[in-house]
């Protein structure tokens, strides 16, 4: 009777071992690659922060530039204005079936926060790449978000830890659970609905408040299409205005 279980038992312990290894090993390469990566502090506050007129450069957001975004030079690809480099995307089904195949357009983007309230946007001249959400956040927010909701976020983690290793050191890059689907062969850790179950802060909030705010986004797309910029910017901000009040009176009734 004891044979059998002082053998599970053993085995069971040479398990926790291995996992034990494993965590050792996972939190080591970890760290070493930080230590790699994070050569430079964030770029220091303006003490004096820009002020552009959002007309003219089609960006508007409710917080003022703190930092403007540095040059990389020593990454090939940095300077591009979208993402067209399939090396870089691994096997990501999401790149391939959005990017290359569609070719899409320009357009704007726009942050949202967990209660679908519009932060800000900014027009895009060629097509959404991973760098108009980085440096909307690198040169906007003082310190980064803890949690960024995104559908490409499973790229968008390496290009900002790249990047910024020590400004983004605190972040989760989380795609959505709509989306969640379209990326069959990224990592578990990406997804949202993963992290659910391990952490309450994530199960309260909604990964879908950024698509909810892109819907209705399409109301204007006919019209703005017909409008010089300037017009069409300025339409975007008043229609962005009117919507982030109905939306603030709603929460509050």
């Amino acid at each position: 009777m004891r044979g059998p279980g002082f053998t599970c038992n053993r085995w069971q312990h040479n398990l926790g071992r291995a996992h034990l290894t494993r965590a050792g090993w996972l939190g080591s390469r970890a760290h070493d690659v930080y230590t790699r990566l994070a050569q430079h502090d964030a770029a220091a506050p303006h003490t004096q922060p820009s002020v552009n007129d959002w007309r003219a450069t089609g960006t508007c957001y409710g917080l003022p530039a703190v930092r403007t975004r540095r040059i990389y030079p020593r990454l090939r690809h940095d300077a591009s204005p979208s993402d067209v480099d399939a090396e870089e995307m691994g096997e990501c089904n999401k790149f391939f079936k959005a990017y290359p195949r569609n070719r899409l357009a320009g357009g704007i983007l726009v942050l949202w926060c967990t209660h679908s309230i519009c932060l800000g946007f900014h027009t895009i001249p060629v097509a959404e790449g991973r760098n108009d959400v980085f440096s909307a956040i690198y040169t906007r927010f003082p310190v980064a978000p803890s949690i960024i909701v995104y559908d490409f976020a499973c790229q968008l983690a390496p290009y900002s830890f790249v990047r910024e290793a020590r400004y983004f050191a605190h972040t989760r890059f989380l795609i959505d659970e709509l989306h969640a689907r379209d990326h069959t062969k990224c990592g578990q850790a990406c997804f949202a609905s993963n992290m659910m179950q391990y952490d309450e802060r994530i199960r309260a909030v909604n990964t879908s408040a950024a698509e909810c705010g892109n819907g209705c986004i399409g109301r204007i797309r006919k019209s703005v299409g017909y409008m010089t910029y300037a017009h069409a910017t300025i339409y975007t901000k008043v229609f962005m205005d009117v919507r982030n009040r109905i939306v603030a009176r709603k929460l509050v009734q």
